[in-house]
């Protein structure tokens, strides 16, 4: 079944499948070449397509990219949005926020990467809607960090914020090949506490 309830077809579901191997598969190559670098038939090679069947998903390269920025940041808002509407304790709900960015970054290395990378390279419209729900996205931030000290200006937290974000983002640069020797969750366990001593500073 789909989300909205409506019966999902085979051939829906495999649509729907390809469809996510290609923004997947897209991030990974544009992570480690860069858009430019990258060509439709690469990107059909990599999920086993032809590269003029890529047009059937998404009308350009261009709008593939712009896919995986869209979408990832709108999953960022819809999981702060979450942890706030389930959250009412202010310092409960920055812990969880952090956890959350957390796991985004952890998980989201390429997509990290070709954000800092490829911004530039999205359509306008594309730019400008990501720009608007990594706003909202912030604002969540500075939301809670003005209950827990609510006599810095909101300026000054939407710095922190935005410090917090390089510090747990760093991580898709940083640790590729150092983390794999530390203990399982180890990682998570330091960025976490460095993002609240950070963000308590």
């Amino acid at each position: 079944m789909a989300t909205d309830g409506s019966v999902r077809t085979p051939r829906v579901r495999a649509k729907a499948d390809r469809q996510a191997a290609l923004l997947r598969e897209a991030a990974r190559l544009f992570a480690a070449r860069g858009f430019d670098g990258v060509s439709l038939e690469d990107l059909g090679a990599s999920v086993g397509v032809t590269g003029p069947a890529i047009y059937r998903h998404f009308s350009s390269k261009r709008a593939l990219l712009g896919a995986i920025l869209v979408r990832v940041s709108e999953e960022l808002l819809d999981g702060g949005r979450t942890v706030e509407e389930e959250t009412p304790d202010p310092t409960e709900r920055l812990d969880r926020l952090i956890a959350f960015h957390v796991d985004f970054a952890l998980s989201g290395a390429d997509v990290i990467r070709v954000h800092d990378r490829e911004l530039g390279s999205l359509s306008d419209a594309d730019r400008r809607t990501v720009r608007t729900l990594q706003r909202t996205y912030v604002a969540l931030w500075v939301d809670v960090l003005a209950q827990l000290h609510p006599e810095r200006p909101r300026d000054d937290l939407r710095v922190r914020a935005h410090a917090n974000f390089g510090l747990i983002n760093s991580t898709s640069y940083s640790l590729r090949g150092v983390g794999d020797a530390l203990p399982d969750g180890a990682v998570r366990g330091i960025l976490e506490s460095m993002a609240r001593a950070a963000l308590a500073a």
